[in-house]
């Protein structure tokens, strides 16, 4: 397990849009790789789709890109026991191809102005070429013990997204930009007093299940930090490309099992919920080489400045609208939101970006600029129905479900379970224009390097490592309307 230590180091909405611009476009020329153009990307209240065009024999324009590659984990909805862990491997290959794939093209903004067929002959076909045998070798698996996958070979191909910024390549290999030149840009960043009221919840029946159950774990103290993935790249050393913080379960590495997390000890008041709940770091982009500056996960691809520690993380359990619920099963694992929206699309997306006092106001691909005495706050609500069998999925989805937003009901065959709600609370002051005209530094999320560290891109994750007993108890709590501790 790893413990690494890290080193600690008002003004009007105007004043800070243009700050943002002056970060955006000073500081040392452009950034040959800056692409921040959302899958579904409002402007002025109209939503722009992502283009599709690119691909290998592209000519690729004389912009800023990034790499977007079909999410093959996605498409498989289930996997035989026999064959995952090799499929797991395999899938977190193809993240570290892209994000090597990235790097390339992010440092080749020269030669790219020079030959307009730099990047689909030196980067996007030896891309596809790895692609390609790594796909393969995930169908041959599952294939020795099941049935063999169709249509994952046409997954293979990579394209370029156009960042829409009107940047160039070729004008600067680094400078502004934040996070290394890989985002966010001042476009990502909105005045939460301009944004209207746009939450709503289901109306509750009669039969709702209304209390509350919330557990008290702190706020990483331990600082226990890692760039693994156990629900998604188990057995894979920096199987998230990014670094993340974690809470509950101290033993959390990507090479937990289930009895590991069965005899970790917890963080968590109530040393009955030995679960695990960990989220992507929020970092400032003020200069300061963390821990992990050099190293994958961290700094090495993209993650930089300092680590942000939440001054307060809520976790509740609530109910739902229509019925009762019923008890997670042990060692039940969910995943909210989508660490690849940005070039996936927003249909698993769940990022809830806002300000203490405005949280009647959410964001899904902006981060919001809070007023002056004002906190920012990241929610994320988990599935809340769960398909009565499974404990995991092959693509981490399809054994768990959100209710109907509007109705509050189940899919069908799906059972209600306590909803797990995180709200984590920041004292970070939005970036800013300075009594000397220079400009203070972004904050942004971290993520995989080609999803531009792209506010859409948020994500939660959750291993279920309550006891019996104190599950019980969740559960009537809930459904006794009553508020438990």
């Amino acid at each position: 397990m790893r413990r690494n230590a890290r080193k600690r180091t008002k003004s009007t909405s105007g004043k800070v849009i243009a700050a943002l611009a002056a970060l955006t476009l000073g500081g040392g020329g452009l950034v040959v790789v800056n692409v921040y153009a959302s899958a579904h990307e409002t402007s002025g209240g109209n939503t722009v789709k992502r283009s599709s065009q690119g691909g290998a024999g592209q000519a690729v324009a004389p912009q800023a890109s990034t790499i977007d590659c079909p999410d093959v984990g996605s498409r498989l909805e289930q996997t035989p026991a026999g064959a995952r862990a090799q499929v797991d491997k395999e899938l977190a290959l193809l993240d570290s191809q892209i994000s090597e794939a990235y790097q390339k093209l992010r440092s080749s903004g020269r030669a790219m102005a020079q030959d307009s067929g730099f990047a689909n002959n030196a980067v996007l076909g030896p891309l596809k070429d790895k692609r390609a045998a790594t796909i393969e070798r995930i169908a041959a698996a599952m294939d020795r013990v099941g049935e063999r996958p169709q249509g994952l070979e046409s997954m293979a191909a990579c394209t370029l997204r156009d960042s829409g910024s009107g940047q160039e390549q070729g004008q600067g290999e680094s400078g502004a930009g934040g996070q290394e030149g890989n985002g966010p840009v001042a476009a990502d960043f909105v005045d939460i007093t301009k944004v209207r009221p746009n939450v709503t919840v289901p109306r509750k029946s009669r039969n709702a299940s209304r209390g509350t159950f919330t557990t008290r774990c702190g706020v990483n103290e331990n600082k226990l930090y890692n760039s693994d993935n156990v629900i998604v790249a188990p057995g894979v050393d920096n199987g998230a490309h990014h670094t993340h913080d974690y809470v509950g379960n101290q033993a959390n590495d990507a090479f937990a099992d289930n009895q590991d997390f069965a005899n970790g000890e917890t963080t968590c008041r109530n040393q009955g919920d030995k679960s695990s709940y960990y989220w992507p770091v929020l970092r400032l982009q003020d200069g300061t080489e963390e821990f992990d500056a050099g190293q994958q996960g961290g700094g090495a691809e993209g993650n930089t400045g300092r680590i942000l520690t939440a001054s307060q993380v809520t976790l509740d359990y609530v109910g739902n609208a229509r019925g009762k619920v019923v008890a997670m099963p042990k060692f039940l694992r969910i995943i909210t939101g989508d660490a690849k929206a940005f070039t996936n699309g927003t249909a698993n997306a769940n990022a809830a970006w806002s300000c203490t006092g405005f949280e009647n106001r959410q964001l899904t691909d902006q981060y919001p600029i809070c007023p002056e005495g004002s906190r920012l706050v990241r929610t994320s609500k988990f599935q809340s129905c769960w398909d009565g069998r499974n404990v995991d999925s092959a693509n981490h989805r399809t054994h768990v479900a959100y209710a109907d937003p509007r109705t509050g009901v189940c899919p069908s065959g799906f059972r209600a379970i306590p909803q797990l709600v995180q709200r984590l609370v920041y004292d970070v002051n939005a970036p800013s224009l300075n009594d000397d005209g220079s400009s203070s530094p972004f904050y942004a999320v971290d993520g995989f390097p080609e999803q531009m560290h792209k506010p859409v891109t948020d994500h939660g994750d959750f291993v279920n490592v309550f006891d019996e007993r104190l599950m019980n108890q969740m559960v009537r709590c809930i459904n006794t309307a009553r508020q438990c501790r």
